[in-house]
């Protein structure tokens, strides 16, 4: 007998071999997906998106609606709940309680307007709330070394607007681990001061290929040649997670931006590892 004839035509073992195991990489993936649905579950964010206007800082973004949709959406599918404001007044003790995470949507300037807000927001750091900064962010309250310190960085400048190669540097992350090794993606590319040495990165882009006519200023922005455009922070027992992408409002429905952002969420929750 032929040796091809004993198999009547069935795939070979170990092409038998293969489909079983992608298709237990898939229940895998699809079980991932659904535990880390049920932990948020019954969880709630606040997305707070206040920006104020300086003389020296007037830039207002228009992006904050199209962010908290697009979190409202994660939210619905994925089991916890959203709250949004740009009113400080929810930085209380009492309604901070509520939150397993807070998500500062490209909030600018002055977060807060009174020392008791501060107060609150510090002591719901300290007794272990989650932190999630989205671009912006780090134009928010620069002045004050504790909000810089806990969202890793205040920011400097960005070259003009353009298509920069992001690359993933840490794959395992919840963030990252749905994204492709490298893309190419159009964005302010954010340079920061103060850059915190706790941070762990998870998205960078090579600075030496950023259409940047002042290319070389604020070396302190750099790691390596690298610019930090993800990351994470968790000494201390903080559990912080800042992404520099997402300017233009349109990418709040880009399915790259809403694994990313989504992963992060999830992590800060505790429901991804």
């Amino acid at each position: 007998m032929l040796a091809g004839s004993e198999t009547g035509g069935r795939p070979a073992p170990s092409d038998q071999i293969m489909k079983r195991l992608n298709l237990l990489c898939l229940i895998a993936t699809l079980l991932a997906a659904s535990s880390a649905a049920q932990t948020a579950a019954g969880k709630r964010v606040l997305v707070y998106t206040r920006q104020t206007a300086t003389p020296a800082s007037s830039y207002i973004h228009d992006n904050t609606q199209s962010s908290v949709e697009a979190i409202r959406k994660m939210g619905a599918e994925n089991g916890f709940a959203v709250d949004a404001s740009e009113d400080p007044g929810v930085f209380t003790a009492a309604n901070l309680k509520r939150y397993g995470a807070l998500i500062f949507s490209n909030t600018h300037n002055e977060a807060f307007q009174t020392d008791a807000q501060r107060e609150a927001f510090q002591n719901y750091i300290q007794q272990g709330g989650a932190f999630v900064g989205l671009h912006a962010a780090t134009t928010t309250e620069r002045e004050w070394p504790f909000f810089v310190s806990l969202i890793g960085g205040k920011f400097v400048r960005h070259p003009v607007l353009q298509k920069f190669v992001v690359t993933v540097q840490d794959a395992t992350h919840p963030s990252t681990r749905d994204l492709p090794a490298s893309f190419e993606w159009e964005d302010e590319c954010y340079f920061h001061d103060s850059l915190s040495p706790d941070l762990h990165p998870l998205l960078f882009t090579d600075s030496t290929k950023l259409n940047d006519p002042e290319r070389g200023k604020y070396p302190s922005s750099l790691i390596g040649q690298s610019v930090p455009l993800a990351w994470t922070i968790t000494t201390g027992g903080r559990r912080v997670f800042y992404t520099a992408l997402g300017h233009k409002k349109e990418m709040y429905s880009n399915p790259l931006l809403v694994r990313h952002i989504l992963g992060g969420v999830l992590w800060a929750l505790g429901a991804a590892r």
